[in-house]
Parts: C-alpha cells; structure tokens; sequence
C-alpha cells in the first residue's frame, strides 16, 4: 500500500473570481441581514456585526468562544478564494449571521463559522473536537459532505442520509444546512448557468420542503424566491416589475388596516394588524396554477391576536361582519395545523371597492411559530418551556418517521426518492376511529394508513373503512375522512405485491419490499434483503479516506488495511470499516496507524 501525499481541497483550488449577477429579491429579512453583513473587507471587527445580532436575542452568548470559531475558521480558510474571488471566509460568517439574525444559540453560530474546515482544509474532527467540544463536533460532521471520489454519484444522496441521521441527534444540522444553502444560492451568479440550475432543482426538490417541515418561514421564503430567480428569470422579472408598479396598493392596504383596527378595538380584541406582503415565489406558482399570463397578486394582512386562541374566531367575526366573506376561501389551520404545526386562519373577503383581500389571524405564540418554526426552541427558550411534551414531540415525528424507514432503504438512491414523496406539498390529514390525526402524502389509501399506524398493522391489512363503509384497499383517501383499519396479525400475515402499484409512503413502500426481500432469502429465493453491510463497508471507506486526506496522504492498494484489520482482531477489512462506519474505533484512529506502518517500515535490503 501506498499512502502518497494529497492534492488539497476543492476550496483550494477555486481561484479565478467570477462576475456577480444581479440581486435577488429577499424581502425584509433578506435586506437586513445584506446590510448588516460584516464583511471583512469593511473596517473594523469583522466579527463585530455577528456579536451584536447574537446579542439581541441571546444577551448572555459566548462571545469568547465566537470569537474563537472565527479566528481558527480565519486561519484554516487563509488563502482560500470563493468562485466569485472573495475570501473564502466571507461565506462561513455569512451563514453565521442568518443563523444569528434567526436567532440561534451560540453553539450553532461556532458550528457555522467552522462547518467547512473539516471538508476543506486540513483541520480534522478530532482537532475540533478537543478545541469546541463533543456537541460543535456534532453540528460540523453532521453538515459535512462526502468525498465525490468513493461515493461517486451517490454522494449528495448519502450526505443527505447522514445530515439526517445526525439531525436525529441534533435537529440544529439541519438549520445549519438551510442556512448554508441559503447563502450558496444568494452568491451563485458566480457560477456557470448549468451549476446554478442544478443546485436550485437541488434546493427545490429536496431542501425547500426540508425548511418547509421544520416551518423556518424566515429562510423558505428566501430560498424559494432564489430558485425562481435561477430557474425562471424572466417570471421573476416580471413579478419583480409588478411588484414596483403597484402604487395604489399602499393607500389600499392602510385604509384596509386602519378599519380592522378600529373595528376590533371596538369588539374590544387586543390584536395588532399588518401588511403581509406575498414573497417572489408563492406569487408564481399561484399565478402559473391558476393559468396567469402575468402575477396575480391579492393584497393580503395579518391580525396577530394578544389573547387566547378564541380571540382568533372572534377576530375572524368581525372581519366578516365588515367585509363579505369569498365562499370556499376560509382555512383553519388553527383546529386542524399543517404538517409543520403552522396554526393560522385564513379568509379572503370581498374588502373596500369590493377588491378581494386575504386575512390571515394568529395568537402572538403562533406568529412566532409561523414565522421561525423549529427555531423558535433556540430562538425563546422560555416560550418552549411553556409547550407541552406532546407538542414538542410533534415537532420532530415527521423526522422520527424518516429515520424509521431509512435504516430499511435498500441504498442512499431509494431512500433520496423515498424522502422526496415524503417531502411532498400535498398532504391529506385522516383520522383513526379513536381519534388519531394522521398527515399522508395527497393520493395515500388505506395500506399507506396501516403502515402508518404500525408496520405490523401494515403486513396484517386485510381491509379498510371509510366513514364506516368498507372500501377497496386502493382507494385515495381524502382531507378529513374517518378511516378503520381491519388487520389480521396472523403468522401468515403479510403484504400482497399488488399494493406496490398503488401505495403512496416511503414507509408502505420501503417495508413491502423488505417483507418480500426477506420472504424470498428465507425460501432461497436469492434475495436476503438490502445489503447495509455493503453501505457501511462504503461509509466507513470514505470516513478513512477523509481521515487520510486531513493528513496529506492517500489510499494506494488495501494490503497494509488487511493487515491492520488482523492486527486490530478483525477477520477481513470489510469488518473494520463496518466498525469504522458504526464509530466502534475513530477513523482518525485507524489512519494514524496506517501512516505509522509505512513511515517505520525497513528498507527492503537486496537478497544474500
């Protein structure tokens, strides 16, 4: 074996600058967050404009220990250029100042300032880890990618199954990667066209619906309106023109505030009432669904309530005892919330001038929600405090569930496309006869149902029934129904492989195919289910491989692992790298010892 010194990292090797393109609309948050960016080409402390936004909300941060992520991330970054010819340190703070402007604790901010020096230079996890601690360590590997080298195509997908999977331990991996998308697409005018509409489809597919489920309204919107500035130009211009153009909204819009205002005080409702501004996105794809040559755009107000979740019903009163209602267009999210708990009301009324106009009602806690979403934890403290154990536990189940069903994909590939119709907008919300609310893809049947309910419900479906009359086991189910599960949890029991035609989950899908994947290698049928032996002997190659890398060397050949694995009491080195890959013995370990055997190696000496 041959352990030949590296060729550096891919931020190494960026150095031509690039043209910056025009700028994206980001709404409020976007323009405060631009103008308060500090970078380090302006005078002063560089780190200054972080510091203070992190003190806003958290007065009592480490500044220390910021300070400190800033300068190891500084000079472990030195020299290093983006494509677009800045200092490659720009973008680590940059994504530290959306988290600090979310409102994040300080431990992620350290997180974001240091999350690519594990990925491109030469500081190691284990150097992380002893300077930040075990829980930093955690939020950098967990947004570290995987090495293109060994995973080939599959390495996006397998670096979203790891992200996930460390989310399990720490949602804030996830919050770190929104923020880092974020700011990626905010800069990708310095990339070629083909790059940038690969990474907004990307971001689209994937890590939009990603921010969606953890309810981060604060960057979904920023992130939305990025892809549709890459992906369809001359719309965003269009809308960007419209949105300019509308003088009379403005006298519109106060005069609309100005009478629900005085119309509550009089219904005596404490609430606060304001514009809500549609952002880039949404305006298209509501304007493409409804077959719109140009923006359609309603004007649209927020009435945030300071009082119970009643107060909200009686604040929809009195807007529809001002302005006639739209029939079909009222939404309570509030009794029945979406997949990412947002709780709101929405009505759209026939206002002033008979202009239609949206109204969207909300407690002050539910704004805050709506707003930031998982953040919110991190964000108030005090405000989580007050929630109850059950709803802090449907914050995460959506992600619970993920991680159920990924440990039975058969490999990253499936699991990225399983994740994908999880992800999907369209949901349907059922419930069980005993009450249970249950979020499903739009178009899941009862089979998805059962294996909602449990995978042994699942395998033992025998029939269903809606609204108290049997149905076929195919048929889609929609928002609000009742649905009874008939299942038979009989030895016997089992799926049928006709239900793959029409199931609509991951976790129907997934665990259809594993039941038969097992069936089949018990009757010699030759298939013994997914080969995750193969999958860790894969993870734990390029966890070594990194380790390797980190210390200016390379793999040539695995004579001297096979050896190691014999020597460390392995039968072979796939079972070392399996116990690479579970964390049973660091990869940093098993590197430091492969470069010793070759570095104290004797000359061979010539026979005789």
């Amino acid at each position: 074996m041959d352990l030949t010194a590296g060729a550096g990292s891919a931020a190494q090797r960026v150095s031509a600058p690039a043209a910056v393109g025009p700028a994206i609309h980001e709404g409020r948050f976007g323009r405060r967050l631009r103008s308060l960016l500090p970078w380090p080409n302006q005078p002063g402390d560089p780190v200054g404009g972080l510091l203070r936004a992190h003190r806003q909300q958290h007065p009592r941060g480490n500044v220390a220990l910021l300070r400190k992520g800033y300068l190891v991330a500084d000079r472990m970054h030195h020299g290093q250029l983006r494509k677009s010819g800045e200092p490659y340190i720009t973008h680590p703070l940059a994504v530290a100042r959306i988290l600090a402007d979310l409102g994040m604790d300080t431990t992620t901010l350290v997180a974001a300032l240091l999350h690519d020096t594990v990925e491109d230079t030469s500081y190691t996890l284990e150097e992380l880890t002893a300077a930040f601690g075990g829980e930093v360590a955690l939020l950098v590997d967990g947004v570290t990618k995987f090495d293109k080298v060994y995973f080939g195509a599959n390495a996006e997908a397998e670096t979203i199954r790891k992200m996930l999977v460390r989310a399990g331990k720490d949602i804030r991996v996830l919050v770190i990667k929104m923020a880092d998308r974020l700011h990626n697409m905010q800069t990708l005018a310095a990339r070629s066209p083909a790059s940038r509409a690969r990474i907004a489809r990307a971001t689209s597919e994937v890590l939009v619906p990603l921010c969606d489920r953890l309810g981060i309204q604060a960057l979904k919107r920023q992130l939305e309106d990025a892809v549709l500035w890459t992906l369809e130009p001359e719309w965003y211009a269009r809308i960007d023109e419209h949105r300019h153009n509308q003088r009379d909204r403005a006298g519109f819009l106060s005069a609309v505030i100005g009478t629900l205002q005085s119309e509550l005080n009089r219904a005596k409702i404490t609430a606060t009432v304001t514009d809500r501004p549609r952002h880039y996105y949404s305006i298209w794809k509501d304007s493409v669904a409804a077959g719109h040559d140009d923006p359609h755009d309603l004007p649209r107000v927020v009435i945030v309530v300071d009082g119970r979740q009643t107060d909200c019903y009686a604040a929809l009163g009195t807007v529809h005892t001002t302005w006639r209602p739209v029939p079909g267009r009222f939404k309570d999210f509030i009794a029945s919330p979406k997949n990412n708990l947002y709780r709101s009301l929405h009505t759209t009324v026939l206002g002033p001038g008979d202009q239609p106009l949206e109204v969207l009602i909300r407690t002050e806690p539910m704004h805050k929600t709506a707003e930031y979403g998982i953040v919110v934890n991190f964000r108030d403290p005090e405000y989580t405090a007050r929630l109850s154990r059950q709803a802090r536990e449907e914050q995460v189940a959506w992600l619970k569930r993920v991680l159920d069903w990924q440990s039975v994909a058969e490999d990253a590939t499936s699991f990225l496309d399983a994740l994908r119709c999880d992800l999907t907008e369209g949901q349907v919300q059922v419930f069980t006869t005993d009450g249970r609310r249950i979020q499903l893809p739009s178009g899941s049947t009862p089979v998805d149902l059962a294996y909602a309910l449990s995978t042994e419900t699942g395998h033992g479906c025998v029939g269903a029934k809606r609204d108290g009359r049997l149905v076929p086991l195919g048929t889609p189910l929609a928002d609000g129904e009742v649905v009874e599960i008939i299942s038979e949890n009989r030895l016997d029991s089992g799926p049928s492989r006709e239900w793959l035609s029409f199931v609509r989950t991951p976790a129907a899908q997934l665990q259809i195919n594993l039941w038969f994947q097992q069936v089949a290698g018990e009757t010699g049928g030759g298939a013994a289910g997914p080969d995750t032996v193969a999958h860790r002997v894969q993870l734990g190659m390029a966890a070594l491989s990194l380790a390797l890398r980190h210390r200016d060397r390379g793999l040539g050949d695995d004579r001297l692992l096979l050896s190691l694995a014999g020597e460390l009491g392995y039968p072979d080195q796939e079972a070392l790298l399996v116990a690479v890959a579970e964390d049973r013995i660091p990869a940093g370990d098993v590197a430091d010892r492969l470069i010793s055997s070759v570095d104290r190696s004797p000359v061979d000496e010539p026979p005789g």
